[in-house]
């Protein structure tokens, strides 16, 4: 009895072993060269955006990452940018020698501390920039490519 026991007890383990490992690949993230590391390291990225009368536009912003997820914090003109952006809710961003053409920008009303905190933490100019206006906080969130198709 004592000998199934401890191969069911194997099996298990074997089991939720496949099952965490599998999860954690599927967690990985799908976009090449997206690394948050980077983004944490970066003194600051360029986003681009398109307004209908202006044309593009790059904005170089303050970025901080909070577990694993890049956030930044606009001000009143990049607001602006933002929300005239004809590809809204996506952004072009560049950060180090790496471009990414589609990367989401998602309001995060609920991290306005947080990332204020970190902003704190990681610029020393904040202690100025702090008191400005931001009326947005957003996590950035990049997406893949579609796969190209083959052209006949």
């Amino acid at each position: 009895m004592k000998i199934y026991r401890i191969a069911n007890l194997a099996i298990l383990s074997l089991v939720l072993s496949i099952a965490f490992a599998t999860a954690a690949c599927a967690a990985d993230n799908t976009v090449p060269g997206w690394d948050p590391a980077v983004l944490r390291d970066a003194s600051t990225i360029k986003v681009m955006t398109t307004e209908p009368d202006a044309g593009e536009h790059w904005s170089n912003l303050w970025v901080v990452v909070i577990d694993g997820q890049p956030y930044v914090r606009l001000g009143d003109r990049s607001y602006v940018r933002i929300q005239r952006n004809t590809t809204k809710p996506y952004v072009k961003l560049k950060v180090a020698d790496q471009e990414f053409d589609k990367v989401k920008v998602e309001e995060m009303p609920d991290m306005k501390d947080k990332v204020a905190a970190a902003m704190a933490d990681k610029y020393w100019m904040d202690v100025l920039i702090r008191h400005e206006s931001h009326p947005m906080v957003a996590r950035l969130v990049p997406e893949a490519a579609p796969p190209e198709t083959p052209s006949h």
